[in-house]
């Protein structure tokens, strides 16, 4: 009996992934990804897009808008937040302002 129980204790259980896209890093330690699914409809069977949105916490700060980014779920971390960054898998482009576009504005 006691054996069961380590052993269960050694090999955590299989935490649920989601990839998507980040949307917004505007709070502290918090970046919201949107994951993006096809999925059939029920009644006509054409595929349509399904979106959610995910808060995930993100320590470092390492994703930035428009990082395509792995989220790995966990405890709940306050009202919202239940998913942690994995990791960043793709960079967004970054797009250099020229100050002569700014003034146009």
């Amino acid at each position: 009996m006691e054996k069961l129980s380590k052993a269960k204790l050694e090999t955590p259980g299989q935490k649920n992934e989601k990839v998507g896209e980040v949307v917004s890093t505007k709070m502290t330690k918090t970046i919201v990804v949107e994951v993006s699914r096809r999925v059939p409809h029920p009644k006509y069977k054409r595929i349509i897009g399904k979106r959610k949105k995910f808060y995930a916490h993100d320590e470092q700060g390492a994703a930035k808008l428009g990082d395509v980014v792995r989220i790995i779920e966990c405890r709940p971390l306050s009202k919202l937040k239940h998913w942690r960054l994995g990791e960043v898998i793709r960079r967004a482009a970054q797009l250099a302002a020229q100050p002569k576009d700014l003034d146009n504005v």
